[in-house]
């Protein structure tokens, strides 16, 4: 009788650990796509991503690259002081967006440009999102005061 109560006791442990491994692991392949990397130009020229990536990257947009297409379409650099990466975008920009601001873009690298479906600006003149100034600060080009 004791061994039975034994054995019926590791079975639960045993299914409780693979229980957990399991839903674990389907938590982890459903977030797969939720993660999204955060790269300085720098770092994207050194290292390109898959053209399939989904990745953040921010820096200052650059002044003089403003360049507004037909439509909603928008081209523009994004720099850290080190590096220029191009970017293109087609939707509406946010009010503060303007060149010489910081921005953080989600999109893809795709063919030497990076491919925006989504751009944030900076939301007063204070603010700036802080793997934006932390990269900055590393090129020397941050003015301003501590990030967000």
């Amino acid at each position: 009788m004791k061994n039975l109560k034994k054995r019926r006791r590791v079975q639960v442990i045993v299914l409780a650990f693979v229980a957990l491994a399991i839903s674990t692991g389907l938590i982890g392949y459903a977030m797969r796509d939720g993660i999204n990397f955060f790269r300085s130009p720098t770092e994207v020229l050194a290292e390109p991503p898959s053209e399939t990536e989904l990745f953040r990257i921010g820096g200052l947009v650059e002044v003089g690259s403003l360049v507004r297409g037909e439509g909603e379409t928008i081209a523009f650099n994004v720099t850290d002081g080190g590096a220029v990466v191009p970017v293109t975008y087609t939707g509406i920009l946010p009010d503060l967006f303007e060149e010489g601001q910081g921005m953080v873009g989600q999109g893809r690298y795709i063919n030497g440009t990076f491919e925006a479906v989504e751009i944030l600006a900076k939301h007063d003149e204070t603010y700036m999102p802080k793997e934006v100034v932390d990269v900055l600060k590393e090129q020397g080009v941050w003015e301003g005061e501590g990030g967000s």
